[in-house]
């Protein structure tokens, strides 16, 4: 059968068709579009089949926020989503809206060989609930709760829960934002925009940044601009603000451990991740996820891997779309 996987995001969207069953994918056409410039997912859906002349049978869309009767409001774009407009606009018989890091949980299960690289050995147990957790425009989690035969897919918006500051300079980061912010929430920091956030906290404290690297936020990304001179070890600022920044994932991914004890294991999805592989490596991460206190021992039993493969969301709506077409 064919299907068509889609991964909304603050930042952009891809789309693929895919063929094949619900293990077995195999992407025909791929296409990536910038979220922004459109005025929600319909136009991006009927541009993208028109461009390749496409019928489906049925079509899952990972999207950035909660999903409430097959409705969404994205907190991080304009856009309102549903599947009834979906499915009239586009044509599609079948349409599924499902939160973004459900789609990229989905995935984890279906992952090829070698996607995976190991933070954490830990003692993985296979029928044990999992964690998977990812930042980009926003900070997604969701959980794999195996329920005696599978594991099911369950959705959270963890990402917007109040950030708990360690340490003067996070008390301190926190007081900032909160002069800012209505609700300084975890998404505020742990997020390609939350780095720029800390960067710009450690500038006004004093911390030395050449001007080239302000001069380049106006032609680049600035969390990318942040991660390069930082990796290479060319700003101070910048180098301090993703040694925060990876302090500050690691904590919440060993919250998130806590409160879910996924001893299948905790995955880290996402780009900043798979472009700042050498930093997740250096110890910051695993550090602070182990660093609970009474309970660092039970941490240090569960395993921690970095997802490699970027269609992560993909497969997951994928895997999703497949599972709405009915059984010949």
């Amino acid at each position: 059968m064919t299907v068509l996987a889609g991964d909304a995001g603050g930042t952009k969207t891809i789309l693929a068709l895919v063929e094949g069953e619900e293990h077995d994918f195999r992407f025909v056409a791929e296409e990536r579009y910038p979220s922004n410039e459109y005025a929600g997912l319909a136009p991006i859906v009927r541009r993208f089949l028109d461009s390749h002349g496409a019928v489906v049978e049925a079509a899952c869309f990972g999207v950035p926020g909660a999903v409430s009767n097959g409705e969404c409001s994205t907190p991080n774009l304009p856009w309102f989503l549903s599947e009834d407009e979906l499915q009239k606009v586009t044509g599609i018989p079948r349409v599924k809206l499902i939160n973004d890091f459900a789609a990229a949980a989905g995935g984890v299960l279906v992952l090829p060989p070698g996607s995976l690289l190991t933070l954490q050995e830990g003692r993985p147990v296979g029928t044990g609930h999992k964690a998977v957790l990812g930042v980009g425009t926003g900070f997604g989690q969701a959980i794999l709760a195996w329920d005696g035969r599978e594991h099911l897919v369950l959705p959270t918006e963890a990402g917007h829960a109040d950030f708990a500051p360690q340490g003067e300079i996070q008390r301190a980061l926190a007081a900032s934002l909160e002069s800012q912010l209505d609700h300084v929430s975890v998404e505020r920091l742990v997020s390609g925009p939350g780095l720029k956030r800390i960067y710009d906290f450690l500038v006004e404290r004093g911390v030395s940044s050449w001007p080239e690297v302000r001069e380049a936020f106006a032609v680049d990304d600035p969390p990318a601009v942040i991660s390069s001179y930082a990796l290479r070890r060319r700003d101070l600022a910048c180098e301090q603000a993703l040694d925060l920044f990876f302090l500050l994932y690691g904590a919440e991914a060993g919250n998130l451990a806590l409160r879910t004890l996924p001893t299948g294991g905790v995955y880290v999805v996402g780009g900043i991740a798979i472009k700042n592989l050498e930093k997740l490596q250096d110890g910051t991460f695993i550090r602070a996820f182990r660093r609970k206190g009474r309970l660092r021992a039970l941490l240090e039993q569960i395993p921690v891997y970095v997802v490699l493969d970027h269609r992560v969301g993909l497969l997951g709506a994928a895997r999703q779309a497949v599972r709405l077409v009915p059984v010949r």
